[in-house]
């Protein structure tokens, strides 16, 4: 757990527990002021399962022409700065989907490499169940798959693409399925396989709800 440079730091006042822990990132339940909300801690990548492969990457613009060398050439400052790059890309696309009208937790902050943001709301209260884990969507399906694409098109009008989408990284919110874990997404104009992942998000979507899986 990284959390205690925000403790330290007076972001955060409490921990009050981790609420799951994913293939790239734990999520923890926080305290700050006076609300609950989720801290995305995310692993070192020697330990992720996911790790950040070629085919997601390519594409992505570092402004920063000598930071653009040195993870080019691999040395060990562009590995780290490679790595804050990939887990700062969550938070941008977070606050530019939001600000979009795409349905994704509201991000609060960006700190310390670990990401702040709203608890999603289910129609038992927070937190809102993955999709994987409701038991029965037949009588919603439907609804359910439209609404998806329509975020997956308005996602694509952000120009990004999320690249993973399965039933384990769509929320099944109060107010609609709402899409989450996003440092993995794809640039609809700078990547050669753009359109693969466009389609398979399509697809998987639709998996996600019809199968749950």
């Amino acid at each position: 757990m990284n959390l205690d440079p925000l403790l330290a730091d007076g972001v955060i006042d409490e921990v009050l527990g981790r609420l799951k822990s994913g293939k790239e990132a734990d999520i923890w339940l926080v305290r700050r002021a006076d609300a609950i909300v989720a801290a995305k801690v995310y692993k070192d990548r020697d330990r992720r399962s996911f790790k950040n492969n070629a085919d997601y990457k390519e594409g992505r613009d570092v402004r920063n022409s000598r930071t653009r060398r040195a993870i080019e050439s691999g040395s060990t400052f562009g590995r780290e700065a490679e790595e804050q790059a990939w887990k700062t890309a969550e938070a941008d696309a977070l606050q530019l989907l939001h600000a979009s009208g795409v349905r994704v937790p509201r991000p609060i902050l960006f700190t310390e490499g670990v990401l702040l943001m709203e608890i999603v709301v289910g129609v038992d209260g927070p937190p809102a169940p993955r999709l994987i884990d409701v038991a029965d969507l037949r009588a919603s399906a439907k609804s359910l798959y439209q609404d998806l694409r329509a975020q997956i098109i308005r996602m694509l009008c952000c120009e990004i693409i999320h690249g993973d989408l399965s039933a384990y990284n769509i929320l099944a919110g109060i107010a609609g399925p709402t899409i989450i874990d996003f440092p993995q997404i794809v640039s609809p104009s700078h990547n050669s396989r753009a359109e693969y992942f466009f389609l398979r998000d399509f697809l998987y979507s639709e998996i996600a709800v019809v199968h749950g899986f």
